[in-house]
């Protein structure tokens, strides 16, 4: 009557054992990606001079897309690691001799893997899409609206795409003195604005300065003709003409899963189809937690027992899984160009799992042997 009550805490100290290893690897890796990746705002930030709460801010919304990248791979290497730590020191001799299957020896690590798996669901579902926009919509802040307001004075300063500040002095409050604007949103006629003083505020619609005194010049496209305007106030918007611009409308990454399974009739035939497979993919890439973490554990439970445990099955585990994360990603690719493929997508994700599985709960004449 006692054996069910073992056999439910030889569970729950597996799982506790999983479940900080996947904490502090996930952990560290998400830290390890987030530094690689933070490199390329650090030049933003500095340049500009903005807070650290806005670098944290920036770089802390790419967080969940890594998570849900690196949360398959890191399952199977906890169930790797922690199962072969427990073969090393004789655990699972003691549980087998117990009377435990490799079912029920597995029991920790498929719970684990079906809860990273729902992990994986929100994330891809949900999350991800609201944080890459949300990602998307402050980096167009920092670097259209931001970046007006940090003219210095004696530096043509790009303030957003087409538009080239000079001013000669700044004071305190914002105004400006000897100012050279460079216009070239519309390519076809650029204009030269200067003027004797201006403000710099902040309008609804974004950046712009306040121009008094001053004069536009601007060539005819028909005629050559250098048209000169003077004016005594003009106000001038320095942001871009339209969000939109700037916000790639086609990022399949950032789109809902409803919007990737009904994509707009704007969007050219190829972009279409990277919808499809973004959705495909944002539905079957969470089920590679459960195929990955049955090749971990046919890798560490599978095959003929050794007493000082072995290396082979292992590294040829780690082996299948960067095999199947390459192969994963050519057939995502191959699926954009020709829609065909999609089913492929699940067999990729689905077909491991089911073999591992196969091999590892099935009776012994499905084991691998000599390995």
């Amino acid at each position: 009557m006692q054996r069910p009550l073992t056999i439910n805490r030889i569970d729950r100290y597996i799982f506790t054992q999983l479940s900080l290893a996947l904490v502090l690897v996930t952990a560290g890796l998400v830290a390890l990606i987030w530094l690689t990746q933070s490199l390329r705002f650090i030049q933003i930030i500095v340049n500009r001079g903005l807070s650290p709460f806005v670098f944290i801010k920036l770089t802390a919304l790419l967080v969940p897309s890594f998570v849900a990248t690196i949360l398959p791979i890191t399952c199977f290497i906890v169930v790797v690691f922690v199962y072969a730590k427990l073969s090393g020191d004789r655990e699972l001799t003691v549980m087998r001799a117990a009377g435990m299957s490799d079912l029920a020896l597995a029991r920790p690590a498929l719970s684990m893997a079906v809860l990273v798996m729902l992990i994986c669901y929100y994330l891809n579902i949900f999350l991800v899409p609201a944080a890459l926009n949300s990602f998307r919509t402050y980096q167009y802040e920092i670097r259209n609206q931001i970046a007006a307001f940090l003219l210095e004075p004696g530096v043509f300063t790009p303030v957003s795409q087409g538009v080239t500040v000079y001013v000669q002095s700044r004071g305190s409050d914002n105004s400006l003195k000897g100012i050279l604007i460079e216009d070239s949103r519309v390519q076809s006629s650029p204009a030269t604005i200067l003027a004797r003083t201006g403000q710099l505020v902040m309008a609804p619609q974004g950046p712009m300065v306040i121009l008094q005194d001053g004069s536009r010049q601007q060539v005819d496209a028909k005629t050559g003709r250098l048209d000169v305007l003077t004016f005594a106030r003009n106000d001038i918007s320095l942001a871009q003409s339209a969000k939109a611009s700037v916000l790639d409308d086609t990022d399949s990454a950032a789109a809902s899963l409803l919007d990737l399974f009904h994509p707009r009739v704007t969007l050219t035939p190829p972009e279409r189809a990277k919808w499809l497979v973004e959705a495909q993919r944002r539905l079957s890439a969470p089920l590679t937690t459960l195929g990955f973490t049955i090749i971990g554990l046919l890798a560490v439970l599978g095959g003929a027992f050794r007493r000082h445990g072995g290396v082979v099955r292992p590294l040829a585990a780690v082996a299948a899984v960067t095999l199947l994360v390459a192969l994963d990603l050519g057939i995502n690719n191959f699926a954009a160009r020709n829609l065909d493929l999609l089913p492929l997508i699940w067999v990729a994700v689905l077909a491991p799992g089911v073999v591992a599985a196969v091999l590892l709960f099935m009776p012994h004449r499905f084991k691998v042997r000599g390995l």
